[in-house]
């Protein structure tokens, strides 16, 4: 379903404070290129569950943003096989003055459904989220746990067949957590395939088939969870946490 290869990504820091000072950097050629990716090989089955693991900086949300097309790549290739639905830092793609149902409609329609899909599912979206006495409101009005609660329930009603998810089910909510898992499952369970990042040592060993340790911008190590968790965590360079 997903496959990289030799994927790089590089982004260029001037540290300037205006575009005068800037052209003066560009033109001394001190431009800063920093490589975030350095070659990255990769495959994803069709029906896996994969966790990306490693410390801050290592890749792990810049590999996600490639995928779901956010940035482009700076070199290699990005096979995807199947219809992508992201699911990235909060509230990402809202508007804040839309209301919660005009956001629906609007996201529904960037992630490929028709507005006459969009408006069948709408209630089931509504539902899931749980957020019926507030769509009418603008989402500028929403919590972080609210407008997570609003992604997540888009992103599971598109039809994808690819659902890619970094670091935003961490909202303090028990219940809906448990919900959010309980379909995630259910998507498992149907064929989809997974690719997401978590911090949670938990959650990875409960959802994850298969673990992949980015480090310096490369794959230090790809396979099963227990082992790939366990050489992370005695790395002395990694953090405490995942």
């Amino acid at each position: 379903m997903i496959e990289l290869q030799q994927l790089r990504k590089e982004f260029r820091l001037s540290h300037a404070g205006s575009f005068k000072t800037a052209l003066l950097w560009w033109r001394k050629k001190r431009i800063e290129r920093f490589e975030v990716l350095r070659g990255i090989d990769l495959k994803i089955e069709k029906g896996e569950c994969v966790a990306l693991v490693g410390r801050n900086g290592a890749g792990k949300s810049t590999l996600l943003s490639l995928l779901s097309r956010i940035y482009k790549p700076t070199a290699g290739k990005i096979i995807v096989g199947g219809k992508i639905a992201p699911l990235l830092e909060l509230g990402a793609g809202f508007h804040p003055d839309l209301s919660g149902i005009e956001n629906i409609l609007f996201n529904g329609v960037i992630l490929g459904l028709t507005r006459q899909q969009v408006q069948e599912r709408m209630d089931a979206i509504i539902e899931f989220s749980e957020l019926r006495h507030h769509v009418d409101a603008p989402v500028r009005s929403y919590s972080s746990g609210m407008l997570a609660r609003l992604g997540f329930a888009i992103a599971v009603h598109v039809d994808a067949e690819i659902l890619i998810v970094d670091e935003v089910l961490a909202v303090g909510d028990f219940a809906f957590e448990e919900k959010c898992y309980r379909r995630i499952e259910e998507f498992k369970n149907e064929g989809g395939t997974i690719l997401f990042v978590s911090h949670e040592v938990d959650d990875i060993r409960r959802i994850a088939d298969r673990c992949v340790w980015l480090k310096n911008g490369l794959v230090k190590m790809d396979g099963p969870v227990p082992e790939v968790i366990a050489a992370y965590q005695d790395d002395p360079e990694a953090n405490e946490s995942l």
